[in-house]
């Protein structure tokens, strides 16, 4: 449910409300009981995620994740032949 912030024109308190979006909003102040209570615009209708543990990649969808995988390019094998440039070996005779 979001959180809508409402003010009292009456005695200028400022407070939060927990609501369904679907629900009408707020006409009377919880502080002073008078009916001039006003909903203010702002970040209230958005999901507000408060504490540690939320990242913004814990719900990405199947296929982002799929798709972020393909993007990654294969790790170089350190074997290859073609990667390192050809050693040339000399031999000294001894007499």
């Amino acid at each position: 449910m979001p959180t809508y912030e409402y003010e009292c024109s009456a005695c200028g308190k400022t407070f939060e409300v927990f609501q369904k979006m679907s629900d009408d909003p707020l006409k009377t102040c919880i502080c002073c009981k008078k009916k001039t209570v006003r909903r203010k615009i702002g970040t209230g209708a958005g999901i507000i995620f408060k504490g540690s543990g939320f990242y913004c990649t814990d719900y990405r969808k199947e296929s982002y994740k799929s798709a972020q995988k393909a993007d990654i390019p294969a790790p170089k094998s350190e074997t290859s032949d073609s990667s390192k440039p050809a050693k040339t070996e000399t031999s000294k005779t001894t007499k």
